[in-house]
């Protein structure tokens, strides 16, 4: 009998449970991260767990300008909200400024998004790894398609192993909501934050839909739940059981696309946002390292693992790239760019270990290797004989210290203000963020 706390990593599809795939109901994971911000500022800081925390975009430390990014739940029982002015943050959770200040007081950090985009990464390599396909909405939340990697007697415990490798790997901790379709797998990850995991079966979507309040719908935000609610439909099964056509009258396409969600209908595929902008795979030690060799092994079996990733996908890279992570999360990253595009497993590793050896007296918790500047082309790589430079790194010359970060973009949680690129998140409204926090557009 399968274990259901035990998924089926391979991607096959367990026997005698499931039908055949093209008959198959889908099985999507949408998976959010709570409080990210927060819980980032967190694992570099572990004596924040447990306090108010407030992270503030145009925010410096000790200042009272900017707003409010995100707040972890401890701080929004203060009545602290993403979007609010720090002043108005300070007014109602003052700051604490030594640990002697009374307990009605919270930590405030500015936004630090180099530090979130990499600990998202290594959500990301978990999120790629757990699912054929992935859909990065913002740094903090991903749909996932694992129609052919599980089956729906065991998707709560295919979901649950998501969350614990997220939570044991990375230190953050994740909402998962299952569903047959992208919209109720949104619901259903808000449905019970934090740290929350809610199934909804095929059979039970509008058992699970129908008594929700109307503004819980995904696409739904305060404006139109009030419109709503003026023509008496106060609930999803409300809005299920409301004339489509009115409807329509009333609010264009956008009204029968929420008639068809409040019904569990959305028939909207999981589709990644255009081509991978980088392959990188990351493992931590059972606790610090200071052992060269234990770690070259380690970035060697990641560097051959990612080269056999590109090769899978058909890229070609310029930049190689290491992470070495220093105790308690000091992130420390190292990259070199080639002159020209290529495929060549030897080159990758020979490179991430000549990149390591910055680190080699270096106590670690984490290695990572890392390729960028992707092409998907048929074209002929260039000849690494040709290239003026080639060689080791010391002939080479020094490698770049600095990380290859996604651009920021103003993104959010459920609810709030979206990213109007997104077309999952075209139907949001941009009027209040309650719960939401600026983000990038990748992981």
């Amino acid at each position: 009998m399968a274990d259901p706390d035990d998924p089926t990593p391979t991607g096959e599809r367990l026997p005698g449970v499931a039908p055949e795939p093209e008959d198959a109901d889908r099985i999507v994971l949408h998976v959010d991260m709570d409080c990210f911000y927060a819980a980032c500022e967190r694992l570099r800081e572990p004596e924040l767990r447990g306090e108010p925390v407030v992270v503030g975009m145009g925010y410096e430390a000790g200042d009272d300008g900017g707003a409010v990014a995100t707040a972890s739940y401890e701080a929004r029982e203060y009545g602290v909200e993403s979007a609010q002015a720090i002043t108005t943050a300070l007014e109602r959770l003052p700051r604490r400024a030594t640990a002697d200040d009374p307990a009605d007081t919270g930590y405030y950090r500015p936004v630090d998004l180099d530090f979130y985009s990499e600990v998202a990464s290594e959500v990301k390599d978990i999120l790629h790894d757990c699912a054929d396909v992935v859909r990065e909405v913002s740094i903090d939340e991903a749909y996932l398609d694992v129609t052919e990697r599980t089956a729906w007697p065991v998707a709560e415990g295919f979901a649950r192993h998501v969350k614990q490798r997220i939570e044991r790997e990375v230190g953050v901790v994740a909402s998962v909501g299952v569903a047959p379709n992208m919209s109720a797998a949104k619901v259903a990850s808000d449905h019970d934050k934090p740290d929350g995991l809610v199934v909804v079966e095929p059979d039970d979507l509008r058992g699970f839909l129908d008594p929700l309040p109307v503004e819980e719908i995904h696409g739904i935000g305060p404006v139109t739940a009030r419109k709503l609610r003026n023509s008496g439909i106060e609930t999803a099964g409300d809005l299920a059981a409301a004339d489509r056509a009115e409807l329509g009258d009333r609010f264009g396409e956008r009204g029968r696309e929420l008639h068809d969600r409040a019904r569990g209908i959305d028939d909207r595929p999981v589709t990644p946002r255009g081509l991978p902008k980088s392959f990188s795979r990351e493992s931590a030690f059972g606790s610090p390292v200071t052992d060269p060799e234990r770690k070259r092994e380690q970035v060697r079996t990641l560097a051959e693992a990612v080269a056999d990733r590109a090769r899978r996908e058909g890229a070609l890279y310029r930049t190689i790239g290491i992470k070495a992570v220093e105790p308690p999360f000091e992130v420390n990253t190292r990259e070199w760019s080639l002159p020209g595009p290529v495929e060549d497993e030897s080159l990758l590793v020979d490179t991430a270990l000549d990149l390591l050896t910055e680190f080699e007296d270096v106590e670690v918790r984490k290695v990572g290797v890392r390729v960028s500047n992707l092409e998907f082309t048929e074209r002929q790589q260039a000849s690494l004989d040709s290239w003026p430079g080639g060689g080791s790194r010391a002939e080479r010359g020094e490698a770049s210290g600095s990380a290859d970060g996604p651009a920021a973009q103003a993104d959010d949680e459920p609810g709030n203000t979206a990213d109007a690129s997104s077309h999952e998140r075209a139907t949001e409204e941009t009027v209040d963020c309650p719960r939401g926090q600026t983000s990038l557009s990748d992981f």
